[in-house]
């Protein structure tokens, strides 16, 4: 069995703690992110998924089977780095060859496997080049396809994207999640990218300062963040927040934002759990949902980001500054004042003391 069960993981480094209390389920032949910012504690759980780092405590089970104890080179994973670490004085062919030679394998299976896998991560013509005289591009990939070759029931990758160009990230982004599915192998992926987490994975375990905030899907940790840091993290740009207090209106429970006004009123399971919770409150949307309106926020344009196929506004400053997402022909300029409203449905609400968000119903 290839699934990964973490038990109330920790990692100390001296007094330093740099994973506290995790607990994380990945299934067989998932693929799931580690996704946060530098120094969130992503690369250190996968260090010890791979036998690099001992836990200070807690336990890692691959299926059944206590890890403790057990060396990296027993634990049948494959490993990609951020820096590509082949031999650069072989050629391709030999590069990945390397692994299924060192095992024994016989001649004509090696071929076998070199030559698939070449042709799956578009390496065949360059089988017998020098590896000196590749792009760091390619080196990347041929870095991949060392590793998958001995077809590893689990594949741990820490940052292999970071060091190339973004062309060449879009094109490794669908050949990774092609190997997965051909292979069928449990992939754990540590990124601090959003978009290689949310294009690529089945899961993705956001992380911050060695606490895990929210597991869930892409769509999930997008649309029903956990709190307000995977709220702020997840999106580009980031959830707008404001903070505010409830009021009863005429109309329903409302957001008091102070100087920028009365929010729309809530939708009625929101309405209800914000009533219930009583406490002062961001009030969340997302840039993209925003629509101008002719009730809403009033607030002034500060700046416009055009960016190809869409316009970024920025309205307002401080902490009642606001983001919006608008289609590449939108009509505002700076200067100008809009008057802005998310959809009632896409709203989100969070505890301004814990962060946590309040749930609908």
């Amino acid at each position: 069995m290839s699934a990964i069960h973490l038990k109330n993981l920790t990692k100390s480094f001296g007094d330093f703690r740099a994973l506290k209390a995790m607990d994380l389920e990945i299934a067989d032949g998932e693929f799931m992110a580690l996704l946060g910012p530098s120094g969130c504690g992503k690369s250190t759980t996968m260090n010890m998924i791979a036998g690099m780092e001992e836990p200070t405590s807690g336990k890692i089970l691959f299926g059944e089977r206590d890890m403790a104890g057990v060396p990296m080179g027993r634990r049948g994973v494959g490993f990609v780095f951020q820096n590509y670490a082949i031999f650069t004085h072989m050629t391709v062919r030999q590069n990945l060859a390397y692994g299924p030679r060192m095992r024994g394998a016989a001649k004509a299976e090696i071929d076998r496997r070199v030559d698939a896998i070449a042709e799956m991560l578009q390496l065949s013509p360059l089988l017998d080049r020098k590896a000196d005289r590749l792009s760091v591009n390619i080196l990347q990939r041929v870095a991949i396809g060392r590793s998958a070759i001995m077809e590893p029931a689990i594949f741990l990758l820490d940052e292999p994207l970071s060091n190339v160009d973004a062309a060449f990230r879009a094109v490794m982004r669908t050949e990774l999640k092609q190997l997965q599915r051909q292979f069928r192998q449990t992939m754990v992926y540590v990124t601090h990218d959003q978009l290689e987490a949310m294009t690529m994975a089945d899961r993705i375990a956001v992380m911050d300062h060695g606490v895990l905030q929210q597991v869930g899907t892409p769509l999930e940790v997008y649309n029903n963040p956990a709190n307000v840091f995977v709220a702020r993290f997840i999106g580009a740009p980031g959830m707008n927040l404001l903070r505010g207090k409830p009021a009863e209106s005429d109309r329903g429970l409302v957001i008091d934002l102070g100087p920028l006004g009365i929010t729309p009123p809530l939708s009625d399971e929101l309405a209800f759990s914000v009533r219930a919770a009583r406490a002062e409150v961001f009030y969340g949307f997302r840039p993209e949902h925003i629509a101008l309106a002719e009730r809403g926020l009033s607030m002034p344009v500060s700046f416009v980001e055009r960016i190809g196929a869409r316009t970024i506004v920025h309205l307002g400053e401080g902490e009642s500054a606001v983001k919006a997402v608008f289609e590449n022909h939108v009509g505002l300029s700076v200067g100008q004042t809009a008057i802005v409203a998310p959809p009632a449905s896409s709203v989100r609400v969070f505890d301004a003391t814990t962060g946590l968000a309040v749930r609908a119903g």
